[in-house]
């Protein structure tokens, strides 16, 4: 396999945002919908952009509840999000051997470097898609074409590395192999049903499949 270029998403690929993201879902949802959700139900929100999820809730109130999770999100960050095993010494390692790196994520640029900055990935990635860097979010292919063109990278040598059906289903619509992360917090059957070309058991797997473990 011929890959110099790695997208991947951010929450629950290369941090631990799932407990954050369970709390600020339902922190807001109990303010505007007490009683009515649970920790499945936050769980189901995980991955599609924030306007899309609230817009099932309540459409009239949508921007409300964004800015009510984001308030929170930002407030607790430091407090909830871990590191996953592994990652960080991957991605230090992919970096230095060359490979072009970028995040394409469904939050803002600014979370998303809160995130990226608190666990020390943010020296790896000079490129950082955004949902406000896009029109149209995964599992559209913009903001993954977009983080190639920002790479000065082309589609045919790059994979896409997520933990959802929308990182997967947006690099088979770009046309790239996509891997997925076993420890994905929908569940391993969940995961298997999105068809990825590969699942990591840990971030570490990813240097075998692209042959970086052999310098």
């Amino acid at each position: 396999m011929n890959i110099d270029t790695l997208l991947f998403d951010l929450d629950g690929t290369l941090i631990n945002t799932n407990e954050l993201i369970i709390a600020s879902f339902l922190h807001t949802l109990d303010k505007y919908k007490p009683g009515e959700y649970t920790r499945e139900h936050a769980i189901d929100f995980i991955g599609p952009p924030l306007i899309d999820s609230f817009r099932k809730v309540d459409a009239e109130r949508v921007d409300e509840m964004i800015e009510t999770y984001r308030a929170f999100n930002h407030e607790k960050h430091d407090e909830l999000v871990e590191e996953y095993e592994g990652v960080y010494e991957t991605v230090e390692r992919l970096h230095q051997q060359g490979y072009k790196l970028a995040i394409v994520t469904t939050k803002i640029r600014k979370t998303a470097l809160m995130g990226l900055k608190l666990t020390g990935l943010d020296q790896f990635f000079d490129v950082v898609i955004g949902l406000d860097d896009v029109t149209n979010a995964k599992p559209d292919p913009e903001p993954l074409e977009k983080a190639l063109t920002a790479l000065g990278a082309s589609k045919e040598t790059a994979m896409m590395i997520g933990d959802s059906s929308y990182d997967v289903q947006a690099g088979k619509n770009l046309g790239v192999p996509t891997a997925i992360v076993g420890w994905s917090i929908k569940g391993e059957e969940r995961i298997r049903s999105y068809q990825p070309d590969y699942i990591l058991s840990n971030m570490r797997d990813l240097l075998a499949i692209i042959g970086a473990d052999e310098s």
